[in-house]
Order: C-alpha cells, then structure tokens, then sequence
C-alpha cells in the first residue's frame, strides 16, 4: 500500500506557510517532522523539485523556533 502524501501532509508539523507543493515533495523525499530536516543541507533540500527558497527560509525560521537547524 502507498503512503498518501497530502494526508500525511496534513499529518506533519511543517509549516503551511512553505507552501504545499514544498510540503509535499519534502514527504515524498522521505521528511516527515521539522526534525527529520536537521539531516539535510539546505544544498541537498533545494534540489528536491517543489522547494525553494522561500520554503527554505520558512523552514529555518520554524527549526529555530525548536532550537534546531539544517545539516551543515
């Protein structure tokens, strides 16, 4: 059975203002909490079709809030 990725979407704790396409395609590669982005560069996220950098920089914002941050 396949995962399906707008429910999980709605099951995850990106924020909605990364917009949904971002949100999405970071599921599909396998991100599923803000935590799991702390394993990825900004570098290695950006090439996954679907997050931009304004996504990006939501992203961060929302990892700070929790004391984390993207791989170096």
């Amino acid at each position: 059975m396949r995962d399906n990725p707008p429910a999980a979407a709605a099951e995850s704790d990106f924020p909605v203002k990364a917009g949904n396409p971002a949100r999405r395609a970071l599921i599909v590669a396998g991100y599923h909490r803000l935590a799991d982005l702390t394993r990825a560069t900004e570098k290695e996220l950006l090439a996954i079709h679907g997050v931009g950098p304004k996504a990006i920089g939501v992203l961060r914002a929302a990892l700070a809030e929790k004391g984390l941050a993207f791989k170096e």
